[in-house]
């Protein structure tokens, strides 16, 4: 499917005088994850909301579906699952419990969803002990199996691996990634944390004070994250001569205005340099480049100071 599952145009949201969303446009499409990345009070929950109707922009338009019209708009909103802020559970039932109200509360007939939801997100051996006394983790895990009861097309989940340990971050999103995998699902996570989200999503989405600054691949993001020696030379044709013959690499890519990124050998500049320059390449520049995931984001958003 080439067309968008969801889709916002120049989504803006005030709360009195406070521009919580301004202008934001978004393109989310089928069988991929999309993180959601900003700073606490960025604006992702309230985005979140107004996605799935729990909140209303001030003005902008969501799509979902391919539709926008309002009435039209409510069937659709049956087709996404969510968990937002926090999981909706009742503290005194089991987790079988749960799911089962919240199947009869939506109408939702097959039952033997339940189990299989249980198994799903490992919470199947899980028999008679009640929510309140659940994990963090396994709260979590419940409040995904009630947004997935509904077998939807569209998952949002609010800081999902918020404050789970390193064991049940690595769970969720195994858990994540075999859903999209498996069921084509296409999922929108949100998180302040890039590099937890690094290993999960395959779309990112980085928003600041109600903006959308960014959206890209991961494929983009980690061309724009790798590192690299950077080589500038009188004579770029040469100097890939001798990289390939003399250091043994194709690993490194010619640009247009000559200069050339090295991407193997980053532990090695004192060798790298000092081959080139034995084999007459004139060297103009040569240093090492490349962010990490955080300075990217910090480059985004403008410094530090905005965290």
């Amino acid at each position: 499917m080439n067309n968008p599952i969801l889709k916002t145009t120049n989504l803006s949201k005030a709360f009195k005088k406070h521009q919580v969303l301004d202008h934001v446009s978004i393109e989310c499409k089928q069988g991929r994850i999309y993180g959601l990345i900003g700073v606490n009070g960025a604006g992702k929950t309230t985005l979140m909301k107004c996605i799935t109707g729990f909140s209303f922009p001030s003005s902008g338009s969501v799509m979902l579906f391919g539709e926008n019209n309002q009435k039209k708009m409510q069937q659709e909103r049956t087709r996404i699952g969510c968990m937002i802020e926090s999981p909706a559970i009742e503290p005194n039932m089991t987790a079988k419990e749960n799911l089962t109200f919240q199947r009869l509360l939506r109408g939702i007939p097959n039952e033997e969803i339940e189990q299989e939801l249980l198994e799903t997100v490992g919470l199947a051996q899980i028999n008679k002990k009640k929510a309140k006394d659940f994990s963090l983790g396994m709260k979590q895990r419940l409040g995904i199996a009630i947004a997935l009861l509904s077998n939807p097309e569209l998952l949002i989940l609010d800081e999902p691996v918020n404050g789970l340990d390193p064991i049940g971050v690595v769970e969720i999103r195994q858990l994540l990634k075999r859903l999209c995998e498996e069921r084509q699902l296409t999922i929108l996570i949100s998180s302040h944390n890039l590099p937890e989200l690094y290993q999960t999503a395959t779309d990112y989405i980085f928003i600041h004070q109600g903006k959308v600054v960014k959206q890209i691949t991961l494929d983009q993001l980690d061309e724009a994250c790798r590192q690299y020696i950077r080589i500038e030379c009188e004579n770029p044709a040469h100097c890939a001569s001798v990289l390939e013959s003399k250091l043994q690499t194709t690993n490194f890519k010619v640009m247009p205005n000559g200069m050339i990124k090295l991407y193997d050998c980053l532990q090695q500049l004192g060798h790298i340099s000092t081959t080139l320059v034995h084999e007459g390449v004139i060297l103009t520049a040569f240093n090492l480049q490349g962010d990490t995931l955080e300075n990217y984001f910090l480059a985004l958003i403008g410094g530090e100071q905005h965290v």
